[in-house]
Formats: structure tokens, sequence, C-alpha cells
């Protein structure tokens, strides 16, 4: 384009891409956590994508990327179902084999002298008696509105199942319009920023590293420590349900201090039901073990760049949380690491700080982490007793030449 701007037309131009770009935003707002989570996929597939690229043309490289992406998520989500099942289905044998050796009525008759017993200690309802009749009343009013919920989740599912459908086509064709257009993307958003390219390449980059820290470091310690609780459940004495106990452990320790919300409570339990050292075992494994995996896992996986202070990540995830749902996980950290970042670029064009951490550089002065110290030592141990096999055979070698 060759037309010359005016002062004030460029100041109505800058106007009206803000406008724009705020009318795109409200425009596509409905279809925000979708395009949130084909942006964070196409990132953290683009490695493969370029490793694809360097053997195959752009439309296969494409294609074999989405499939690996499907797959990567499909294949781990039947597994986990399968083994679900299979834990449901031990479990309902079981109960099915207590049910046949338990006499009901008599359990029953307990149950209720147990509850007015308890009843009776409350305080206003002593008049309050507890009936087989009173029961299946309220059984039955139970029943009637479970099944007109589960009429209501039938009616929306059947309802929401062609909006699945086509969230699910338009997360494919968002993924593949990213993963092939990455570079024009970054160049367009290098472009619009007013602070210029290093800047947006300072906030690209604790970006990227936030997310990738985010999915893979925090989900490999959720896996880790939900594994980890779920076999001190087990190792406690309650072998039913571990790989159940496994999910729920898992998915509770992506949020912090949650694998504690079914580990404490679950301990105690099994201490006022009468295995008193299986709930102290719960407990304390999760309080030595269980949360410390966090502080040896954290240093390890996840970067440098996408640290933050526990009480900012606390504070991140749980306000993601709230806003974005369980994207928010992913979202809220990004956002803190953003505004962040804003205060360091402040701080080092008005106040002159610099914007690298010295914390950062003297991790650095101290060498090499405590993984890597164990690991050469280890090749130190190996490679010295391979000198002493090879002196030994060198010396064996020469004694007869000599004599």
């Amino acid at each position: 384009m060759t037309t010359e701007f005016t002062q004030t037309q460029k100041r109505a131009l800058a106007v009206a891409v803000v406008v724009a770009l705020a009318f795109g935003a409200y425009f596509l707002r409905g279809y925000f956590m979708l395009v949130v989570v084909a942006t964070v996929a196409a990132y953290l597939f683009n490695p493969l994508f370029n490793w694809f690229l360097k053997r195959f043309n752009r439309g296969l490289s494409v294609t074999f990327t989405l499939l690996a992406a499907i797959f990567a998520v499909i294949i781990p989500l039947s597994l986990l179902i399968l083994l679900a099942v299979v834990q449901i289905s031990a479990m309902v044998r079981s109960v099915s084999d207590w049910v046949s050796h338990t006499d009901l009525n008599s359990l029953g008759d307990q149950a209720l002298k147990w509850t007015n017993d308890a009843v009776d200690k409350v305080p206003f309802l002593g008049d309050v008696q507890v009936t087989p009749q009173l029961l299946q009343e309220k059984m039955s009013t139970v029943a009637q509105g479970a099944g007109e919920y589960a009429l209501g989740v039938l009616q929306g599912a059947a309802g929401g199942l062609a909006g699945g459908l086509t969230a699910a086509v338009l997360f494919i064709y968002v993924f593949i319009s990213l993963l092939s257009n990455r570079e024009r993307v970054q160049t367009l958003i290098r472009q619009l920023n007013p602070l210029g390219e290093d800047v947006t390449d300072l906030y690209l980059e604790k970006m990227g590293a936030m997310v990738r820290g985010a999915v893979f470091g925090q989900f490999v310690i959720a896996l880790a420590q939900g594994l980890a609780g779920a076999v001190s459940i087990y190792l406690a004495g309650f072998h039913e349900g571990f790989f159940i106990f496994a999910i729920l452990l898992t998915a509770l320790s992506v949020i912090p201090l949650g694998g504690g919300i079914l580990s404490i409570p679950f301990g105690i339990g099994m201490i006022l039901f009468g295995n008193v050292f299986g709930g102290i075992f719960v407990i304390a494994w999760h309080v030595i073990v269980v949360t410390n995996i966090d502080n040896v896992l954290r240093p390890i996986l996840i970067p440098r760049a996408a640290r933050l202070d526990s009480a900012l990540m606390l504070l991140a995830v749980f306000a993601g949380i709230t806003m974005f749902g369980f994207m928010g996980i992913i979202i809220g950290p990004v956002l803190m690491i953003v505004i962040v970042t804003t205060v360091s670029v402040y701080l080092a064009v008005f106040k002159g700080v610099p914007i690298d951490d010295h914390d950062d550089d003297d991790d650095e002065d101290k060498g090499p982490g405590p993984v890597a110290r164990l690991i050469e030592k280890a090749r130190q141990r190996i490679w010295s007793r391979r000198d002493r096999k090879r002196q030994q055979a060198e010396s064996a070698t020469t004694r007869p030449a000599s004599a």
C-alpha cells in the first residue's frame, strides 16, 4: 500500500484495529476454550510436526501429527476406562458375595437400632423414630427425584451430541490451521504487539515454558502422586478399587492440596473402623511421601522460565479453575506468568532492573543438580571398573611375555 496516512488517520486506524480485535474476541467468546485447547495442543505437538516435516510433505506431516494427537488422548483414556470397569466389576462381585453370606434382616434391624440410638442423642430430635415405613417413603421420594434427574441428563446428552460433534470438527480445523501456520501466527503477534519483537519473544518464551510445565510437569507429578496414594491405600489393607483410587487421586492431585482431600479422610475412616495401623500408615504416607513427590519432581520437570512463587502458583490455579473450569489449571498459571513478565518488563524499562532471575544464575553456578551428580558418579564407577578389568587383562598378558 502506497497511501500516506496523516497522524489523525493513523490514530483512527489504530482505534479501528482495537475495536475489531475486541469485537472478534466477543464474537468468538463461545469458542474461547476450544481455541485455547487447540492452541495448547498445537504448541505441544509442534516438535513432532517438525520431525514429520523433515521426512514428508506438509500435508502428510499434518495428518500424521493429528493422528498421533488423537491416539495420544484416546488410548490412555480407553485404558483407564477399561481398568476402572474391571475394578468396578470386581467390587460388584465382592459385594454380591458379601450379600449372599450376610443376613440382611438382622443387619437391617441392627442398622435401624444404631440409627435410632444416634438420633436420640441429638438435641430436639428425641421424638423422631426411624422405621422401615419411613425409609420406604423417603427412598421412593429419592428414587423419583433421581429418575427425573437421569431423564434430564439423558435429554441433555442427546441434545449435546450434535454440539460435541461440532466442537470436535472445529477443534480439528483450528488445530490443523495453527499447526501448519505457526510461523505466520507468531509473526502476526510480533507485528501487532506495540512493545516490539524482543518483548514479544520474551512473552512467548515464558508462556510456552509455562504451558509445557503445566501440562507435562504437573500431570506427570499428579500421576506419580495418584499412584503413590493408591499404593498406600492398597498396602494399608483396602485391596478393592486400586485403579479407581489411582484415577481419583491423580485427578485430585492436579490441583494443589488435592490428593489429601481424599487420602487423609480415608485414613481417618480406617482408624475409626478398627484398622488403626492402616489408617495411620495412609496419613503418614501422604504427609511424608506423596507431598514430597512434588518437591522432588517439580525442579526436574518444570523449566526455570515457568517457575512461579508457590503462593502465586496456588492463587493462579484456583483462580483459573474458578474462571475457566478444568482448563484453568493451564490458563491460570499462563495468565499469571504474563502478569509477572509484564511487571518485569516495566521494571527493566523504567527502573533498570534486569529481567533475568539472579536465583537461576546462582543455581547455574552451583553446578549440576543432584540427579546429574548421581548419574555422573554412576558413570565414573562403571568406567573405573572397566579400567581395572582392562589393566588386569593387560598385566595378565604381559607377564608370560616378560617371563
